[in-house]
């Protein structure tokens, strides 16, 4: 269920997360329109944010341990939070386009939300931490139907398909 105790690979994890979208409120997609999101997707959204945030804060079940095969959970974690930057970087050097924000990356649909919530998740796996992976869950129900949302918008506003 995990201990509690500051999680130092938590923050790490957060501020992975949390550093590309300051500079997202200066590169926002031109037709970016938050109106239409479904707000029970929105309550999803923020009460996983919250929950994921001080669970991944508070559970020292996070931090590193020697490797066992627990270990490759992390790893994984690691991993996509690294493709989450990518994402980031080819997002930034982009035309800034909800296409562009809402674009898969190595045929992972709506890249820029579900890395970070797949991230999460492993990493709350690795911890062992039922109620994170619970809080993790409710968090991608929100965020990535929120992002798919926008990409059915932006395919039918182009006329294309939202498929890549």
């Amino acid at each position: 269920m995990g201990h509690f105790g500051f999680s130092y690979v938590g923050l790490l994890f957060l501020l992975a997360m949390l550093i590309p979208n300051l500079f997202w409120t200066r590169n926002k997609p031109r037709d970016y329109n938050p109106a239409g999101e479904n707000r029970v997707l929105l309550m999803f959204e923020r009460v996983g944010q919250v929950w994921v945030t001080c669970g991944a804060l508070v559970c020292r079940n996070l931090n590193w341990r020697p490797w066992t095969a627990w270990s490759w959970w992390l790893a994984g974690a690691v991993v996509l939070m690294a493709l989450y930057e990518v994402w980031w970087l080819r997002y930034f050097r982009s035309e800034k386009t909800m296409r562009d924000f809402t674009a898969s990356l190595l045929g992972i649909p709506v890249a820029g939300a579900t890395l970070p919530v797949l991230a999460f998740l492993l990493l709350s796996i690795y911890g062992r931490v039922v109620w994170l992976i619970l809080g993790t869950l409710i968090l991608g129900a929100g965020h990535i139907g929120i992002h798919l949302g926008h990409r059915w918008e932006a395919g039918r506003v182009e006329g294309g398909t939202t498929n890549e």
